[in-house]
């Protein structure tokens, strides 16, 4: 294994628009200072359509790979969300079927479009109740390791205005429980929080977390809102990766110097197919589990059978490079 963390940083050095794919883990015994964790999305249906097969596998994976935290990528709770802080979902779709020890550190949840069916804010007010759910707003940033210029920097942000028009109007036809939760959003300063908040970052490593896909080949498909508004920020301030949901597969998606990683496969699947620079597409449940060390960060999709089915180390983007 030492052999092949080499490999991949010496081919990131020497080609870093490439991608290498392997067909064996990538996290055994880092050489030097790493952060691992796990990126899970549309999973909360009490335990139903494979979430306990693929939290199952999470618990080994993160114990194995001395996981820090989990991210979600959304749609958290099926199908319209929580109620409350006290929901009978918290019980049945999270505190039950999430129950290896390696799977009490932080989560840190984004919001789908079936959470804004529900009480966002209950989602949020949880943190105050949970040992392990801290959801600090709708949007907002993960605490990043000890430093002025820590390893890696994750940002979450709330998509659902995102795909609805902004400065907090809603354009199209929308469910009227998200619509209603939509009228204290407001796109516009979301984005300009993001893009701030990305300038102040001196993270070697800088991933956006979101529920809705930039580009995808799955059901749902591309967000044109999010291509012509939230990919120009990703680029301009070096965002590695992009990790989305919404589209429930397992993808993975690299245009120029954006990847853009779907992990939608906590439970029921859909189909999906490759599209323009398509690395990985298939309709598989299971999650990413991400390692960012100094000079590579990799990942790899993990199935509900336990098998890897994909791993990619990404490239550091060329302005992350400058800087």
């Amino acid at each position: 294994m030492a052999d092949l963390r080499i490999t991949r940083r010496d081919m990131l050095l020497a080609a870093p628009a490439a991608v290498l794919t392997v067909a064996t883990p990538l996290f055994a015994q880092p050489a030097g200072p790493s952060v691992a964790f796990i990126a899970l999305g549309d999973w909360g249906r009490r335990g139903h359509d494979h979430q306990r097969d693929v939290a199952r596998r999470m618990g080994d994976r993160a114990a194995s790979a001395s996981s820090s935290f989990t991210v979600t990528t959304g749609d958290n709770f099926y199908d319209n969300g929580v109620a409350s802080t006290t929901d009978s979902h918290w019980r049945e779709s999270f505190e039950q079927v999430y129950t290896a020890p390696a799977l009490q550190r932080p989560w840190y949840p984004a919001l789908g479009n079936h959470d804004y069916r529900g009480e966002p804010a209950a989602q949020i007010g949880y943190s105050s109740t949970s040992a392990r759910w801290r959801m600090a707003g709708r949007f907002y940033r993960i605490p990043s390791d000890a430093g002025p210029a820590p390893l890696v920097e994750l940002f979450v942000i709330d998509s659902q205005p995102m795909v609805h028009g902004c400065g907090g109007a809603v354009a199209g036809s929308v469910d009227p429980r998200i619509a209603a939760n939509l009228r204290c959003a407001n796109a516009d300063a979301q984005l300009a929080w993001l893009e701030r908040s990305l300038a102040e970052s001196r993270a070697a490593w800088k991933l956006v977390v979101g529920h809705h896909p930039i580009w995808s080949g799955g059901e749902h498909g591309s967000t044109p809102l999010l291509v012509d508004r939230l990919r120009p920020i990703l680029e301009r301030r070096g965002v590695a990766a992009y990790v989305n949901g919404h589209d429930h597969d397992l993808q993975h998606i690299r245009r120029g110097a954006l990847d853009c990683i779907c992990s939608g496969g906590g439970s029921a699947l859909r189909p999906t197919r490759m599209i323009e620079g398509s690395l990985f597409a298939q309709s598989l449940g299971g999650f990413a589990l991400f390692r960012a060390e100094r000079d590579a960060l990799a990942f790899e999709f993990v199935s509900a059978a336990g098998q890897i089915a994909y791993s990619a180390v990404i490239p550091r983007p060329a302005l992350a490079q400058a800087a």
